[in-house]
């Protein structure tokens, strides 16, 4: 079984393949303070929930934008795994994305992540929007090249910032609203929130297309993509899991290249 995690800024998805069969996930909170132990009896606990031995695990995986956290995660898989993770490292992965970027050192690794695994599973050209800390926008072109993209406040941070530096305005759960102009301040905010995330996408979205004179296929993926896609115009398909599939999709061809 491969053990592959996905670290952003706000949550850690984590997810057991067994062959190309994804056959467990979880999503952690991201906690840059944790130590390597920690780490290894949480795992622990999520995989003795699901019946999985640590001991069946092959291989381990990362790729993190957060660099403060990588010391106690590699020392996790060393202490619980008994084996060295694989890093998906921006300094060798253009042996396996082509890139039309002038400065690749700067795309995240998740970014990267993504566009490996929606060139495979869904060709080019593509446009990738994750919805995570930030929501962020790849294109892809029909070279399968990556050809750079767009990151905007994500939702979260919107309404963060609204409950922050609005004295009387309240926290809210961010869902679809009933309406778009709402009868209350917490309908007034999700419908702002919700609807004027939809719009920035499918506005942006069509922008890309215009400059590119493209009609791309356009993925969503991440914890709210399932959520937005209901009411977007322009979200072909939903794949929540599309950065756990790439690391896997990664360590393969890793795999291989070293065979």
């Amino acid at each position: 079984m491969l053990f592959v995690l996905d670290v952003g800024n706000t949550n850690t998805v984590l997810g057991v393949f067994e062959g190309k069969e994804l056959k467990y996930e979880w999503r952690i909170k991201t906690d840059r303070h944790k130590t390597e132990d920690e780490f290894g009896v949480l795992i622990s606990s999520l995989f003795k929930h699901r019946g999985i031995e640590m001991s069946e695990i092959t291989d381990v995986v990362i790729s993190s934008v957060v660099p403060p956290i990588m010391f106690a995660l590699e020392k996790m898989s060393r202490d619980y795994f008994r084996m060295e993770p694989y890093i998906v490292d921006k300094g060798d992965f253009q042996s396996y994305l082509k890139m039309n970027y002038p400065r690749p050192q700067e795309i995240g690794a998740d970014r990267i992540v993504n566009a490996v695994a929606g060139i495979s599973q869904y060709g080019a050209p593509l446009i990738i929007i994750d919805f995570g800390t930030a929501t962020t926008y790849c294109y892809i072109n029909d070279k399968k090249e990556y050809n750079g993209g767009i990151i905007a406040p994500g939702m979260n941070i919107s309404m963060e910032a609204l409950y922050s530096h609005a004295s009387k305005l309240p926290k809210i759960e961010i869902e679809a609203p009933t309406n778009v102009v709402g009868k209350s301040t917490v309908e007034a905010m999700q419908s702002g929130i919700y609807y004027g995330t939809i719009e920035m996408i499918d506005g942006l979205v069509r922008r890309i297309k215009e400059q590119y004179n493209t009609d791309a296929t356009v993925i969503a993926t991440g914890g709210l993509s399932q959520l937005i896609a209901k009411d977007s115009k322009m979200i072909d398909r939903v794949d929540p899991n599309l950065t756990l599939k790439g690391l896997a999709m990664i360590y393969d061809m890793m795999k291989k290249k070293n065979t």
